[in-house]
């Protein structure tokens, strides 16, 4: 499921991906036009708190979860209420870019990564579009209990 969120919901677009979903984020100052044509022509399902951008989406005939909570956690719960989460696809984007991360070898992040982390850990994950690498660090058991948490009795897999 391809996912759009409008510029009031960046905390949970960050979150939806690393859930897995392909989420477009307009951080950038967009037109409700502009973004009914994105969710027109990649098929995404809109998510906003904008009632008037829910009102065109819905006489549009696209997707359209309207968000009524500013809180987080709210917004996850009542998203993960309606589409469930691939487990198999929890922490495989970047949550920057949205693009899709590739594994990489330990030997290929000697050097571009802390020397810490390089010597502690084994697993990398690499964007290719931001240059960014991703590893399990002190973050990555907070983000788990966190998705445990959301997920619970939510996902396929």
């Amino acid at each position: 499921m391809k996912l759009l969120c409008d510029q009031m919901l960046g905390s949970l677009a960050k979150w939806l991906r690393i859930l897995g979903y392909d989420t477009f984020y307009a951080n950038d100052v967009m037109t409700d036009q502009e973004l009914l044509h994105i969710a027109t022509t990649e098929n995404r399902t809109i998510i906003s708190r904008d009632k008037e951008l829910i009102l065109k989406g819905k006489k549009q005939n696209l997707d359209v979860i309207e968000i009524k909570h500013t809180d987080l956690d709210e917004q996850l719960n009542h998203v993960m209420n309606l589409i469930k989460v691939d487990k198999n696809l929890v922490l495989s984007r970047c949550t920057l870019c949205n693009t899709v991360l590739k594994t990489v070898e330990k030997s290929e992040v000697e050097g571009k990564v802390p020397k810490k982390v390089f010597d502690n850990k084994d697993k990398f994950w690499f964007c290719n579009k931001c240059k960014k690498f991703y590893w399990t660090g002190s973050h990555y058991d907070k983000i788990n209990d966190k998705i445990k948490e959301i997920t619970k009795g939510k996902t396929q897999n």
